[in-house]
């Protein structure tokens, strides 16, 4: 009678299970991209926490649709007045660190933007858009709705100095 040694067919199996086990810890350390000692670091675009801030800020600004087209000033300058709170913050945030960052309104660039990208179209029964100090309403049904908030920033830090600017879309 024969014995056959099963041994090394689970030594092999076993390997092989390791392996296998092995791959999706390859493949992840491959798509992080992870260079050990490399020592260099991605300084952040200068302005990119700003933009998201403001983004965030528009997008939770009250509605202005309870305003009359011909009452927008009201509510324009509710719109402000929502989002100089937002604006006193950013400024202050990281005045400890070293960093300024001054935010103002584009009115430039909300013309701009509005006589461009202001939402129209055949499917749309929108009234023209309107910019009032880098402020982009629009009549819709009779009412005011905003559009868009145009931001010049300007960020100084000891380093440099960047500006940007930011439309926030609503």
């Amino acid at each position: 009678m024969v014995r056959v040694n099963r041994r090394g067919q689970l030594v092999l199996v076993a390997a092989a299970v390791v392996a296998l086990a092995l791959v999706p810890v390859v493949a992840a350390y491959l798509q992080l991209g992870y260079a050990p000692g490399s020592g260099t670091t991605v300084e952040p675009r200068p302005g990119a926490d700003a933009a998201r801030l403001l983004s965030r800020a528009v997008a939770r600004a009250p509605v202005v649709a309870d305003h009359d087209w011909a009452d927008r000033a009201e509510g324009i300058a509710g719109v402000r007045d929502a989002l100089a709170p937002r604006l006193e913050a950013l400024r202050t945030a990281r005045l400890a660190g070293g960093t300024a960052t001054v935010v103002s309104y584009a009115p430039d660039v909300a013309d701009s933007w509005a006589a461009s990208r202001c939402p129209a179209g055949p499917n749309r029964q929108f009234g023209a858009c309107r910019a009032s100090d880098g402020i982009v309403v629009q009549e819709r049904d009779g009412h005011t709705h905003l559009v868009a908030v145009a931001f010049a920033v300007r960020v100084v830090s000891e380093s440099r100095t960047a500006t940007v600017t930011v439309v926030a879309e609503r």
